[in-house]
């Protein structure tokens, strides 16, 4: 029989992570929960001056062998295991003195951390839990009588249903449960890929996770995944860092965006791309990497602060002495010089990633993404502007140097958030707008941060003056278009195919401008 709500009288409370876990534990016994631990968390609990019962109370034997052995005993899982309205079961509970254990709470050893933090082989081991999943697995196996939490953030949704309904529900008891095999999974993924590396092995067929520290915010949970045998082209994961602390979920998305922009220009000059927030907020080819790097910190020095920088060759010092004048935070590059690695030294927060190469841009496969009740799938976007694409629509044709630029721009607002629009002159990034409701916002806000660059830079006019401007999606309105000509823009790249197409040509050759359409459109969402 399945019990939708099943109250809780008897709760079991054993954590590495004690956050939230006194709150949770005065919550529990004001509702009249028995509290049940286990070492340090009983005592946060008995510290703050609640009823809470040693599990050796339970038990009948005391923790032992340095607390390897504490939880693993028959009145510990025959609490969690029972199904209550088995007649057998209940009868076993009755004939051996076993009670009910209806909420468990229980975090992990924290094996991740004391691997990455550098421990001995014999200190990682010490942190494998054992008692721990044993637990979270039998009491998510009988979910249909036991919750089962293991992430902090799920103590307030089970506060809330025992305030409402004095139990926990079948829906939520379901989903923790999944949850929570979830994190054993992970948990043993991490121990396995150890292990492996411990013995100089590789199992394709094993994710290699890596915890980390929280996701976009604190109180979400992240981890990276990555395995041989999903034929995936080598990236981040696979990257050799040099330096830095351990990288961040912000720093992963932050990396990969400026690492698959940076991948466009693999056979290009020296190129260096800058990035916050995944959005490039400054790209430049120059004849040297050092040069590239001052193009592109030009175009917004306020942003770059504290960015994600990529590079398509090998760091030679002056680029590093650079690139260390501004606090960075991730530097991924195909490899760096001796000299470049020393100056990089001396920031001992910068985390340096070097990729033995770049991905090609052009290479199959799918993104995927979750939305209630489903999943999003859909093909990568490696279009890729040809010579036979480009349609000439106003009565003057851009020149050599206008169409180099706007394939430039092209190629840098297929990684701009919609809505895109990229100014561009000789190799470099002058303005950006990106993640605008619409477009003519995008390229006043673009146009305004290339007039602030000149400003802080002393220019006698911002680089959008001459400038080719690149626009992800057609115009709809002749508006955009012209905030590009007030900004200075002689040429215009875009994929057309608006009802006011023609209005827009109109405008554009009125002003003069050479406009080409592209058929293609890189909305990027």
């Amino acid at each position: 029989m399945t019990v939708d709500t099943v109250p809780v009288t008897r709760a079991l409370l054993s954590v590495s992570d004690k956050t939230g876990i006194v709150d949770l534990a005065r919550s529990l016994a004001a509702a009249g929960v028995e509290l049940v631990s286990t070492g340090g968390t009983a005592k946060a609990i008995r510290d703050a001056g609640l009823p809470v019962k040693d599990v050796s109370e339970l038990t009948g034997f005391p923790e032992m062998m340095d607390g390897r052995v504490k939880t693993l005993h028959p009145t510990v899982h025959g609490g969690l295991l029972a199904v209550r309205d088995d007649p057998a079961h209940v009868a076993a509970m009755m004939e051996h003195a076993i009670g009910a254990i209806d909420l468990v709470v229980v975090n992990l050893y924290p094996f991740v951390k004391t691997m990455e933090s550098g421990a001995d082989a014999d200190t990682v081991i010490e942190n494998i839990d054992i008692g721990g999943p044993a637990m979270v697995r039998s009491a998510a196996k009988n979910h249909a009588w036991v919750a089962i939490v293991t992430d902090p953030a799920d103590y307030a949704v089970v506060l809330d249903e025992l305030s409402q309904g004095g139990g926990t529900t079948m829906t939520t008891r379901r989903r923790l449960a999944g949850k929570a095999y979830m994190h054993t999974a992970m948990y043993d993924g991490a121990i396995a890929g150890w292990f492996h590396r411990q013995s100089g092995e590789t199992n394709q067929d094993m994710p290699d996770v890596v915890e980390l520290r929280y996701g976009e915010n604190p109180h979400q949970t992240a981890r990276v995944l990555s395995s041989a045998s999903w034929n995936l082209p080598a990236g981040l994961p696979q990257a050799r860092q040099v330096q830095g602390k351990a990288l961040s979920y912000n720093n992963y998305n932050d990396a990969d965006a400026a690492l698959e922009l940076v991948a466009e220009f693999r056979d290009a000059g020296p190129t260096v791309v800058i990035v916050k927030h995944a959005n490039p907020c400054g790209v430049a080819t120059a004849t040297t990497l050092a040069d590239a790097y001052d193009a592109a910190f030009a175009c917004d020095t306020v942003s770059a602060f504290g960015g994600i920088i990529a590079l398509n060759r090998s760091i030679d010092a002056a680029t590093a002495r650079a690139i260390t004048g501004i606090f960075t935070e991730v530097v991924v590059a195909p490899g760096a010089d001796e000299e470049a690695l020393a100056i990089f030294a001396a920031k001992k927060n910068l985390r340096l990633l070097l990729t033995d190469g770049l991905p090609d841009s052009m290479r199959e496969g799918e993104l995927h993404k979750e939305i209630v009740g489903g999943v999003l799938v859909q093909s990568r976007d490696n279009g890729r502007l040809t010579d036979d694409m480009l349609r000439v629509v106003t009565r003057r044709a851009p020149t050599e140097r206008e169409l180099a630029d706007c394939r430039f721009a092209w190629t840098v607002a297929k990684h701009v958030k919609s809505n895109a629009i990229v100014y561009a002159r000789d190799g470099s990034t002058a303005g950006i707008g990106a993640g605008q409701m619409n477009r003519l916002e995008s390229a006043r806000i673009a146009a305004w941060k290339a007039k602030d660059a000149a400003d802080k830079a002393g220019w006698s006019e911002a680089r959008t003056t001459g400038s080719a401007v690149a626009s992800d999606a057609f115009f709809p309105f002749a508006d955009g278009l012209m905030a590009a000509v007030e900004a200075g823009a002689t040429a215009v790249i875009q994929p057309g195919g608006s009802i006011r197409d023609d209005e827009v040509i109109a405008a554009a050759d009125a002003a003069g401008l050479a406009m080409v359409f592209t058929g293609m459109r890189h909305f990027r969402h």
